[in-house]
């Protein structure tokens, strides 16, 4: 099993923006967690705060993964262009925001891309990947 984790614009802050939302965690940490935690699946990880970049990313792995957990911050809310990145490709993606979305201002209310999405995992913090990987694994 081969599953990509695409993280969007200021993820690569994780650790020091905002830890009372996002935790103290930096993404790299959790990251070697992740692969310790499930030693048979193939992790990959990807971080850009430009969406051009993303939108590459989910082209050049779109027909070659299993699964692609993509938390795309705030280009969730503004993206047709990341949904239409997602709509065009095989591999299935699951959406995850570590914070409640729901719970926060209301621009954050809309996501572009869960209708493009085999799923949405919100507000669990950095278990949300952990159970993107999960469905995939079910799969």
């Amino acid at each position: 099993m081969k599953i990509l984790i695409i993280n969007g614009p200021n993820l690569n802050l994780l650790g020091v923006r905002d830890p009372e939302i996002y935790g103290r965690e930096t993404f790299e940490e959790f990251f070697l967690e992740l692969q310790a935690e499930y030693p048979t699946v193939t992790l990959h990880y990807f971080q850009s705060n430009h969406e051009g970049d993303l939108i590459d990313k989910l082209h050049e792995a779109g027909f070659g993964y299993d699964g692609i957990v993509l938390n795309a911050g705030a280009y969730t809310h503004t993206s047709i262009a990341l949904a239409d990145a997602i709509g065009g490709i095989r591999t299935p993606v699951v959406e995850v925001h570590i914070s409640n979305v729901h719970a926060r201002e209301p621009f954050r209310h809309t996501s572009f891309l869960a209708a493009k999405c085999a799923g949405s995992i919100v507000g669990l913090g950095l278990k949300g990947y952990e159970l993107a990987i999960e469905y995939f694994l079910s799969l």
